[in-house]
């Protein structure tokens, strides 16, 4: 059975200011999701999932179906505040979706074969499609999992803070603790992470970090279902608490229950975080696409 690359596309762009999921960036009219559907596609994955909402769910499909029909199987899930809630209320003053790990559950009915999870606005690069094409069709068991390790540096916006997954990894290769840090920055010619509080700590640039791109096996689905009614319980009044994918990984491993590999990639990253990245996403492509790595109409 090939594997199944699961895309977050939800997000509510709040620090970029428009929905860049859809935003065109290549030379033909490319989105950066166009670039890894088109790398999963050529590393053997059998089917696409988007994690949408369903307000811009009309205009998405009209981008998305045409291009892909014939070529890979397409379903499309909706990322609902009430999905999921239990017995719990969405609180009243809630505005934004309550996060990856939850964007994941939803995908719970549509896949039942080990898949991957990438973000729709980021730019992976082949090397870590083929690693994790791989990994999914080999290795991949209910206690096996993996994320794909990004070096730091290569990972840093030049125009704000980004948020990363800061890895801690085991001799062996395996994740040893990840935590989410939601404000890194370069700051004097080095990078640092910025607390709640005001307080800095510095990173070096070859931190292991997860980019959001990661390969579970369905076995993930009843994991963050209970672990989301553990957030719940202790987050469900607070309006911008967030169930990071971070989470589930970190109690998979801490609790004992399997454990995650890191891939390795030096590859470089590039995405938009910010309305500043766009020239630079466009000129990272356009080189891309210059070298031969990419056909200057990818869906031609």
């Amino acid at each position: 059975m090939q594997p199944t690359l699961l895309i977050l596309a939800a997000g509510m762009a709040s620090r970029y200011g428009s929905l860049k999921q859809i935003q065109q960036f290549g030379p033909s009219g490319e989105t950066i999701v166009d670039y890894s559907i088109y790398d999963a596609i050529s590393a053997g994955f059998g089917k696409i999932v988007f994690i949408i909402r369903e307000n811009f769910a009309a205009e998405f499909k009209e981008i998305f179906e045409p291009k892909l029909k014939g070529r890979v199987a397409v379903d499309f899930v909706y990322q609902e505040m009430d999905a999921f809630l239990g017995d719990h209320a969405v609180p009243a003053e809630r505005t934004k979706p309550w996060g990856t790990a939850h964007a994941v559950l939803c995908a719970k009915n549509a896949i039942n074969e080990p898949f991957a999870v990438i973000n729709a606005d980021d730019f992976y690069g082949t090397d870590a499609f083929v690693k994790m094409a791989a990994f999914l069709n080999n290795d991949c068991k209910p206690d096996v999992y993996s994320v794909v390790g990004y070096e730091l540096g290569k990972t840093i916006s030049e125009h704000g803070s980004v948020s990363r997954g800061v890895c801690e990894v085991s001799a062996d290769g395996n994740l040893a603790a990840i935590n989410e840090r939601t404000k890194i920055y370069a700051e004097n010619n080095q990078i640092v992470y910025e607390e709640a509080d005001g307080s800095k700590h510095p990173l070096p640039a070859n931190t292991p970090v997860s980019m959001n791109f990661w390969g579970f096996h369905p076995s993930v689905f009843e994991l963050s279902q209970g672990l989301f009614s553990e957030f719940l319980e202790k987050n469900s009044s607070n309006p911008k608490s967030e169930f990071f994918i971070t989470i589930v990984a970190d109690e998979f491993t801490r609790r004992g229950i399997g454990q995650v590999k890191v891939i390795p990639t030096s590859a470089k990253w590039f995405g938009v975080t910010y309305k500043e990245d766009a020239p630079g996403v466009q000129a990272s492509l356009s080189a891309l696409v210059e070298n031969g790595e990419y056909p200057d109409n990818l869906w031609k």
